[in-house]
């Protein structure tokens, strides 16, 4: 395809995008008011499926399909950064030297290092229920390990950082949601509907249906790719050499 069809084509797709994009802030309700139908709905739809957090009914149950679209994009960004940043011919991995590190920077890091996990995996568990979520949480959890990083030396965040286990924890999660959603189509509804499970009692763990399931399963899908991902860059920056030694 030479650059005029390319430049044709780009303006067809623009151009169709922005007559979509036009008609539906037409369309949109009065900017300002006190009242929104899509709130309201979205509201009255969560406290139906007894769940407390509205937006983690959005995102787990009112529109779970595109939640699994937003999952695969951070899957596939994961996957592409350990393609591109995968170890090459003409480099070779130097063993990270022991870092020095000022006593009240490793006394903080180890301090803080199990209450940021705590706090992340109880913002996934709880999802449901108050602000936060599995992407929110994942990402604290996972963030929480490289405190290590920081407050030891790299040898240390590589010793709870088995790489192979967190690869098959992502790949597992990102199934796991995806089975969860096909459970409902042999169930004989849509897929992701969340008819699987009883929504059990209002403002409880157990209640939502199958939003806790999914939300859990985005927790450990996104914790597990921000550890791969900062892996990536963190053995870059660290471990891997040139011939040239830089």
């Amino acid at each position: 395809m030479n650059p005029r069809h390319r430049l044709w084509l780009v303006c067809v797709g623009g151009g169709g995008l922005a007559a979509l994009l036009t008609a539906a802030c037409l369309d949109l309700p009065g900017f300002g008011g006190d009242r929104h139908p899509y709130g309201d709905r979205a509201v009255r739809a969560s406290l139906a499926r007894r769940t407390a957090n509205t937006i983690a009914s959005v995102n787990f149950d009112q529109r779970a399909f595109d939640t699994l679209g937003e999952m695969t994009i951070l899957f596939a960004a994961v996957l592409g950064c350990v393609v591109l940043l995968r170890q090459t011919r003409d480099e070779h991995r130097a063993r990270p030297e022991p870092a020095d590190v000022a006593p009240p920077v490793r006394r903080y890091a180890l301090l803080v290092l199990p209450v940021a996990l705590l706090t992340g995996l109880y913002i996934v568990a709880h999802g449901q229920l108050s602000p936060g979520g599995g992407f929110q949480g994942g990402v604290v959890a996972a963030t929480s390990l490289h405190l290590l990083y920081l407050g030891v030396d790299y040898r240390a965040l590589e010793r709870v950082r088995p790489l192979g286990r967190y690869e098959v924890g992502d790949a597992l999660a990102a199934s796991a949601y995806v089975v969860t959603g096909l459970a409902a189509v042999l169930a004989g509804t849509a897929f992701l509907a969340n008819t699987l499970l009883p929504y059990g009692t209002f403002n409880t763990l157990s209640s939502g249906g199958t939003v806790p399931l999914l939300n859990a399963a985005i927790g450990m899908e996104v914790a597990c790719a921000v550890v791969v991902l900062l892996a990536g860059f963190l053995d870059q920056a660290v471990e891997i050499e040139d011939e040239n030694g830089s």
